[in-house]
């Protein structure tokens, strides 16, 4: 009998993230129960609560609640629930786009764009990625775009490569334009207006940054794009079966008729509609999710689908994403046992006095670590910086590091990390894209040592050059 080769072993997601929120039990029952004083300011026309600088105070034990042994198993539902929302955007979305597919009309459209774009992957890779990069790092955008998450990886298979490779186009451009924050409303805004500093300012070194990691963004992706092409057993997807999988050789004969262009007038306006609704009305996932379930229902019709029909692929669509849905909801699970402790205000005051009396350099450099590590407890770029900007920037001023400073740290801490954290964004683009969480991270923990470094390295420039 063959024996099996023993070697490193990635344990399953579910198994991960089933320790991370023992060891956040675990947690409650060793940190003390502490808390930041909150007050209601006007940040650029928007009332935010922030915290009080210098207002942290332990609790008496009996206004916190440690996770007891059935708090921790009860954690995971009440994880289902706090993350409810997101999740139902990913059964929605996967629903959606899986009649859509089954209607034929994606096949079709996809077989168009390879006869128009079939070999000129050095065009179309970089192009796709500055779109969502700019959607980024200009206006936010992040769940805008994850109705386009199926189409990307859908293209990545077509043409010749995996969904892992489609999947990062869209999921690497929103996430390092969105941590490069030219001029994010969602981080640098606010955490400029916050700080106190001009919003915008020093842009020159954010252009930089967006230039520099869209750049090791797009050679990661040719970099694997590469490896496959050489050798498909090497494809970090192999023996996983890609949700949206296309034969090119088939696809490429397939002819757009008049059903097909009005599917693909079908998806282009209701992408149109969340753009505008994002951007202009303040909508959240409900209304996307929505406008997304509208258009599957209306693809399905011009293929003269039954209700009944209707809602069995429906239900189909959505038992293929609940693997991926449920990342979400076990992640959430970590934050509701650390929110019951009350010990998350009690982790950012000790990071934020572990700076004190460090030499301005090394200060600096540990505020991006501390960003970076808040940033799985607090992974909402504007909750981060309502929460992180007022302890800090006083903090800064104490040991000589600009405000401008204490806001790049945030910005690079925050932003790209929300590729890495499983309670941050990354858990949603995998849950749509059917690329497990683990494979992803095998993919990007490579990139993201590098960007670190660099991220550093823009640290020192800063310091030595701009006088941050």
């Amino acid at each position: 009998m063959e024996k099996k080769k023993k070697g490193l072993h990635m344990p399953h997601v579910f198994v991960i993230l089933f320790f991370l929120v023992l060891v956040a039990s675990i947690s409650t029952w060793v940190i003390p129960p502490g808390q930041f004083d909150y007050e209601q300011v006007d940040v650029g026309g928007t009332m935010r609560e922030l915290v009080v600088p210098g207002s942290f105070h332990y609790l008496d034990p009996s206004e916190a609640s440690p996770t007891g042994i059935l708090d921790f198993f009860c954690s995971f539902h009440r994880g289902m629930i706090s993350g409810a929302e997101i999740m139902m955007m990913i059964f929605i979305v996967n629903a959606a786009f899986g009649m859509i597919i089954k209607t034929g009309a994606f096949d079709c459209i996809m077989g168009a764009l390879l006869r128009k774009f079939d070999g000129k992957e050095k065009i179309l890779v970089p192009l796709f990625f500055l779109i969502y990069a700019l959607g980024a790092t200009m206006f936010g955008m992040w769940n805008d775009f994850n109705g386009l998450i199926p189409i990307m990886v859908g293209m990545g298979v077509a043409l010749g490569y995996d969904s892992l490779f489609g999947f990062a186009i869209i999921e690497l451009g929103i996430g390092l334009g969105f941590a490069s924050a030219l001029m994010n409303p969602y981080t640098i805004v606010i955490a400029q207006s916050i700080a106190g500093i001009p919003v915008y300012s020093n842009s020159g070194i954010r252009i930089a940054m967006f230039v520099i990691f869209s750049a090791m963004g797009v050679w990661w992706i040719f970099r694997y794009g590469k490896r496959i092409k050489e050798n498909p057993s090497r494809s970090l997807m192999a023996g996983v079966e890609s949700k949206f999988h296309f034969e090119k050789s088939e696809l490429v004969k397939l002819k757009v008729g008049t059903r097909e262009k009005l599917v693909l007038a079908d998806i282009l306006v209701c992408l149109g509609i969340i753009m505008y609704g994002f951007l202009k009305s303040g909508w959240g996932t409900i209304e996307l999710t929505g406008v997304f379930l509208m258009m599957g229902i209306i693809a399905a019709l011009i293929y003269g689908w039954s209700p009944d029909k209707i809602a069995v692929e429906f239900i189909n669509g959505c038992a293929d994403i609940v693997f991926g849905a449920l990342i979400v909801g076990i992640a959430k699970a970590t934050l509701i046992v650390l929110q019951d402790g009350m010990v998350i205000d009690t982790i950012i005051n000790t990071m934020a006095n572990a700076l004190t009396g460090l030499p301005t350099a090394v200060a600096a450099q540990g505020m991006l670590v501390i960003q970076t590590l808040i940033n799985f407890i607090i992974p909402s770029g504007s909750g981060q910086a309502t929460t992180i900007i007022p302890i800090m920037a006083p903090l800064g001023d104490l040991m000589g590091i600009s405000r401008e400073m204490t806001v790049l740290t945030f910005q690079m801490g925050d932003g790209f990390s929300n590729l890495l954290w499983p309670t941050a964004n990354i858990a949603i683009g995998c849950g749509i894209s059917g690329v497990p969480l683990s494979k992803w991270w095998k993919f990007f923990l490579p990139l993201f040592g590098l960007m670190y470094v660099v991220q550093m390295l823009l640290i020192v420039f800063a310091q030595l050059f701009l006088g941050f």
